[in-house]
């Protein structure tokens, strides 16, 4: 597994950056072939964050955490990863099953009385107005939700903002 890591506002000791090559090295028991970690080590607001992304060929894993102990929180992301792979190991199965993108032995197996049954509270239709991502942050805004979809004017493609923990915005971008 190659990480990839990366810093905003902290100056990462070489001890630091070998921790954390060393902890996601584990991770790589879970998959075949090359797979990428990507890693930001941050400080903001006296408080230490990471965050961790692994992109299996299509198959997004994510974590963070924020804590007073870098050490700490490198700890749980990696373990919240461990789980999140545990968790959904069931449906990736059915769905990889041929693709050879997980390695699926060494994937530890989750009790079936913690399956949890996904199901969908409420349904709604709604139509797509051409706007650009400012005027859909407005109106995100004036509906009072942490995201909105909307047909961006620019792209002729279905886009969607939304409001980041941090307090500024996000711009999700479809393709085909």
């Amino acid at each position: 597994m190659y990480v990839n890591i990366s810093s905003k506002n902290l100056k990462a000791s070489d001890y630091l950056l070998d921790k954390v090559e060393t902890k996601f090295q584990k991770l790589d028991k879970y998959f075949k072939g090359d797979t990428e970690a990507h890693v930001t080590l941050s400080l903001e607001k006296g408080r230490q964050s990471i965050e961790a992304t692994i992109n299996a060929k299509g198959i997004v894993f994510r974590a963070e955490d924020s804590t007073a102990d870098i050490y700490a929180g490198i700890d749980k992301v990696v373990d919240r990863l461990a789980g999140q792979i545990a968790k959904y190991k069931k449906k990736l199965v059915k769905k990889h099953k041929d693709k050879g993108v997980l390695n699926f032995e060494g994937i530890p197996d989750v009790d079936a009385q913690e399956d949890e049954v996904l199901t969908i509270a409420r349904r709604k239709k709604f139509s797509l107005h051409p706007m650009t991502p400012d005027e859909a942050i407005l109106q995100m805004e004036l509906v009072g939700h942490t995201f909105f979809v909307f047909l961006d004017m620019d792209t002729d493609s279905v886009g969607v903002v939304y409001r980041r923990n941090d307090g500024t915005y996000g711009l999700l971008e479809t393709e085909i």
